[in-house]
């Protein structure tokens, strides 16, 4: 249904008020008056449940609406189905958006009637995530629709039934709902409700509701899921195309918006954006969006080395990498505070109860939360411009931006100690922020857990702070309403996302009967399964899958889990039946258990259809690729570990994959493009490289060639090198002798290509001595060091190379095997020729007689070979010696 064009009005207040719930305080220095209700009858009722919505009274305010939104058959008599109640709930409100006989779709009627279901939405929709997220935990209704007038008797056993409805309906084709999340219907009823609003052209806001469901969506789920992030989007694209410019929003809002808070929603929108593509991984789009972020609320970041103290007992000042941000605007200019002022006592509270976090002086720990930098002990004071993150009061916004950019800092980076270090200056900067909203120094402290987690100096500090963080978000304050503002702009996990981090980070610690029980409370099974495996108790994980079994036979979840446990086919085919064939997890056990098998046929048709119903797995496209390849499907296998690589870019192993099927089907170029992406993630495997080198030289690239050989000489402690490649390498370089090549006459061009064949001709004789010296080289390796040493013009040193090769192919088996003697011919004969080029250029006799010597007793031994050609061309050769050292008598 389209509104008519109207000039600001109830409605659009209304969207900006909402909006305000999650956004910082606006920057005025009065708070805006929110105008009288319409004088409409339904007006004092929208007033009312858009109040609530504000004061964080979630309750209230869905008790408001729910008796204009309930169909008719609600309190009739006992309900049907969920499917069949929510049904018809949506149809009611459709009807009473449509206010037949009222004024339908026009008027102050209309705007009210869109206030009232837009207002229940949100409230549902921060129900939900005060419960899930923020806390603190509240007794909610059992259903989002609940009111008074309602027959209790009739709904008293449907709770648990509806819920388990609405989790099937959450999640999507092949995910589930990662853990226990109660009133999982509020978020149905939000998204239901958003839905019927969504056709409203004049209603900006809706779009961006609805992002912010679907992302949520996602987050409770135990994978990402492909149809989900079709629909995240869709409304990110609408959302950005309404809110990604100032002059937009305040064209769209006008006069309601207070000074200065437009660019609020610019950046909201882009940071919310951002930590979209971020959470699918999509490194670069978030990059760009973030950049958008920053810019709008007027942010520069950027990092550098200040003279500081990063541990209690240091002596000397060592460089301390710090987080400097430039701001367009002084932090007093957007006065936001971290809690309500109402509720300072209770923010004191607060702020004792983190103060048990151990910090410098505490005892287990002499390793300081930020470093003590040397400039601060100064009396300069850092202007906004100049100074460093410590000494600028950043804005909620700007804050906010700070640690989307250290998740993007974490995704970019590879995996290792350094990026816990690299993430460090973003984390410090906000913990050194005086005020922050509770979310973002969650988000903050959770990032620093993660970090602090993985080394053993402050593992035990890591431990204390999670253990207080869940503990904070049981407590009574903050209240409900400071706890939601900026919740969309980080991004915070969820809390049994966060009391799942904490029971990993209690194993770590080996303190697995807590985290047992965590997991057990959560209905996380394979979480438990591990832990039961730890203490050698996998017949306790057994029985208790089937206890939860026999209370909910219709879960694939816990099918799954029995199957992992027991490693039995048949409890992966009961996930799929009991799923409709839409458990991707069991399609992927099954695809496994099949290739495990050497079924790999099987195994490649079980992945297609697991990936059919989620496609954004990229262990899942490998996997598919790995099997596609050992059922000789090339086509489909470099497909799969292309996608493998669309959706992770830094997976090594998959680009390797790509290459090497390239390298089979004969396409050089392709698989050294491969390569370099490869060898970015995977510098350390001289397997990679010694492919790399193959296809370098296939096509043409000498120099590429060379490097990778090098590298794979460095990676092996000098153990790999391959003579083959070596050898085509100097054929090449042979055939262009670059000494011959009058530098004074040649053109420009041929000069380039004299000092290109240098410099390749040191390369190759770097890695031939590099070999020689480790003491690792064989006759082949000699007979090349003789040739570069040949094309280099030192003879000499060429005939000593060429001697140790003839030495390193004679042995017992010489004379009784033609093919190790056709070698030693061949060696031999090169090393006369040599012998007779020094003569001839120094007119030396005693190498003319050595290689007489040495043919003589080659001839004599190898009589049995006497009608091979190379016998022939060794005699031939004694012959020409023989006449030359007459010739010189």
């Amino acid at each position: 249904m389209a509104g008519p064009t109207r000039r600001p009005g109830f409605l659009r207040e209304a969207e900006l008020r909402l909006l305000r719930c999650t956004l910082p305080s606006p920057p005025s220095s009065s708070p805006p008056t929110a105008s009288p209700p319409p004088a409409h009858p339904l007006g004092a009722a929208a007033a009312s449940v858009l109040a609530a919505v504000e004061a964080g009274d979630y309750e209230a305010a869905l008790a408001a609406a729910a008796p204009h939104l309930l169909p008719s058959s609600a309190s009739s008599g006992p309900p049907g189905s969920a499917a069949e109640f929510y049904a018809d709930l949506a149809a009611a409100t459709r009807a009473f958006l449509l206010g037949v006989g009222d004024g339908g779709a026009a008027g102050e009627g209309f705007e009210c009637r869109c206030v009232v279901v837009f207002s229940a939405a949100v409230a549902a929709l921060l129900a939900f995530t005060q419960q899930n997220l923020t806390g603190p935990p509240r007794e909610f209704p059992t259903f989002p629709f609940w009111t008074s007038s309602l027959d209790e008797g009739c709904y008293s056993n449907l709770g648990d039934i509806w819920d388990a409805w609405a989790s099937d309906k959450l999640a999507s084709f092949g995910s589930h709902v990662h853990g226990k999340f109660p009133h999982l219907q509020f978020i149905v009823f939000a998204e239901l409700l958003l839905t019927s609003l969504h056709s409203l052209s004049d209603c900006w806001s809706v779009s961006w509701w609805l992002f912010r469901i679907s992302m949520f969506q996602q987050n409770i789920l135990d994978e990402l899921s492909s149809s989900l992030y079709d629909q995240v989007q869709v409304y990110k694209n609408k959302m950005l195309d309404h809110f990604c410019e100032l002059e937009k929003v305040s064209t769209y809002w006008d006069s309601l918006l207070c000074d200065g808070e437009g660019s609020y929603f610019v950046s909201a929108a882009f940071l919310e954006a951002g930590i979209a593509e971020y959470k699918y991984g999509r490194v670069d789009a978030s990059r760009l969006h973030l950049d958008s972020a920053q810019e709008a609320c007027g942010l520069h970041l950027s990092l550098t080395g200040i003279l500081g103290f990063r541990t209690i007992h240091q002596v000397d000042a060592k460089s301390q990498m710090v987080l400097v941000a430039k701001t367009n605007k002084s932090g007093s200019d957007e006065r936001q505070t971290s809690e309500p002022t109402l509720a300072q006592n209770d923010n004191a509270a607060l702020k004792t109860a983190r103060s048990s976090v151990p910090v410098e002086s505490d005892e287990f720990c002499d390793i300081l939360r930020t470093p003590r930098l040397v400039h601060e002990g100064s009396n300069s004071a850092s202007e906004n411009t100049t100074g460093s993150s410590a000494n600028i009061s950043l804005s909620a916004m700007q804050q906010a931006a700070v640690l989307a950019q250290c998740l993007h800092v974490s995704r970019r980076s590879r995996s290792d100690e350094m990026s816990g270090w690299e993430m460090a200056p973003y984390i410090e900067s906000i913990d050194s922020q005086g005020e922050s909203y509770f979310v973002v120094r969650s988000l903050c402290d959770i990032l620093r857990v993660r970090w602090e987690s993985t080394r053993s100096r402050t593992k035990q500090r890591a431990l204390l702070m999670m253990e207080n963080l869940v503990e904070d978000v049981g407590k009574e304050f903050p209240v409900a309403a400071q706890r939601v503002k900026m919740v969309f702009g980080v991004h915070m996990p969820t809390l049994p996302a966060l009391r799942k981090e904490y029971g990993e980070l209690l194993i770590s610690c080996g303190i697995v009967g807590e985290a047992l029980d965590i997991f057990k409370d959560l209905e996380l099974w394979d979480n438990l399964i591990y832990c039961y495996r730890l203490l050698g108790k996998v017949a306790d994980a057994v029985s208790l899958i089937n206890a939860r079994l026999s209370v909910t036979p219709n879960d694939p979840r816990l099918w799954c889990s029995l199957g992992d446990v027991t490693n039995n086919d048949d409890h992966y085919k009961k996930a799929l039946e009991v799923s409709n064939n839409k458990s991707a997890r069991a399609m992927r056990s099954l695809a496994r258990s099949a290739y495990n098998r050497n079924d790999f046929h099987t195994s490649k048709i079980l992945w297609e259809s697991a990936l059919s119903l989620n496609s954004l797995v990229p262990d899942g496209w490998f996997a598919y690729g790995t099997a596609a390849w050992k059922d000789k499907d090339l086509d489909k296998a470099v497909d799969a570990f292309s996608r493998a690589v669309q959706i992770d870019p830094k997976n090594g192993e998959a680009w390797n994959n790509i290459a090497c099927l390239h390298m089979i089907r004969g396409k050089s170029q392709a698989a050294v493009q491969a390569f370099r992406e490869a060898v970015k993630f995977k510098r350390n495997s001289w397997e990679i490289w010694e492919n790399y080198s193959k296809v370098a030289l296939d096509t043409g690239n000498v120099r590429l060639t060379l490097e990778a050989v090098k590298t794979v000489l460095n990676l092996s402690s000098n153990k790999r090198f391959n003579v083959d490649i070596l050898d085509k390498v100097m054929t090449l370089l042979e055939e262009q002798p670059p000494h011959f090549v009058d530098t004074h006459e040649a053109s420009d061009d041929a000069n380039k290509e004299t000092r290109q064949s240098n410099q390749l001709l040191d390369i190759i004789g770097d890695i031939l001595q590099q070999i020689v010296r480790s003491g690792g080289s064989n006759a082949d390796v000699w007979g090349l060091y003789a040739r570069w040493h040949k094309t280099k013009g030192n003879l000499l040193a060429c005939s000593e190379a060429s001697l140790k090769q003839v030495r390193s192919l004679q042995g017992s088996g010489l004379w009784h095997d033609q093919k190790k003697f056709t070698k030693y011919a061949q060696a031999s004969l090169q090393l006369c020729k040599v012998y007779m080029e020094i003569s001839s250029s120094s007119g030396s006799k005693r190498e003319l007689l050595t290689a007489e010597m040495h043919l003589k007793s080659t001839l004599k031994q190898s009589a049995d070979f006497s009608d091979t050609e190379e016998y022939k061309a060794l005699d031939n050769c004694f012959e020409e010696i023989k006449n030359l050292i007459a010739a010189t008598a």
